[in-house]
């Protein structure tokens, strides 16, 4: 075998070795889950299947404006509506709810989609913007 060709092969082997590695010293509990994690589900003829819970509690539009939307709506940043404040809200508030959450949830202005909440669900945006208009 010629020189160059076997030290090739020897390079390429070694980083073969170390990519994966790598790869596997990931130790981390959600890397370790991931790694581990059913890759199918087995029925058996005559039992009920097992339905896993898929949805996630909600969080109250309290929670969601104090960790994503206090820092703008607090101070009125880059003319976000303060929290309380109808006069800011008035012309918000009379386009009606439906173009408000599309506003919220969409983007708007300088007012990013959902507030820069993407793990939110729509009903968890219109309770933070309720909050915000009616903050007691």
């Amino acid at each position: 075998m010629d020189l160059s060709l076997r030290s090739w092969l020897i390079a390429i082997s070694t980083l073969a070795c170390f990519s994966t590695m790598a790869i596997a010293a990931d130790m981390s509990s959600s890397a370790i889950s991931e790694r581990i994690k059913p890759s199918g589900n087995i029925h058996l003829e005559g039992a009920e299947p097992v339905v896993a819970a898929t949805t996630t509690p909600s969080r109250t539009g309290q929670a969601i404006y104090d960790q994503y939307c206090a820092s703008c709506h607090n101070s009125g940043l880059m003319a976000a509506p303060k929290k309380g404040d109808a006069d800011d809200w008035a012309t918000r508030v009379s386009q009606g709810d439906a173009v408000l959450a599309e506003h919220a949830i969409k983007g708007f202005n300088a007012m990013p989609a959902k507030g820069t909440c993407m793990d939110c669900s729509d009903a968890e945006i219109v309770a933070a913007i309720n909050y915000m208009i009616h903050p007691n």
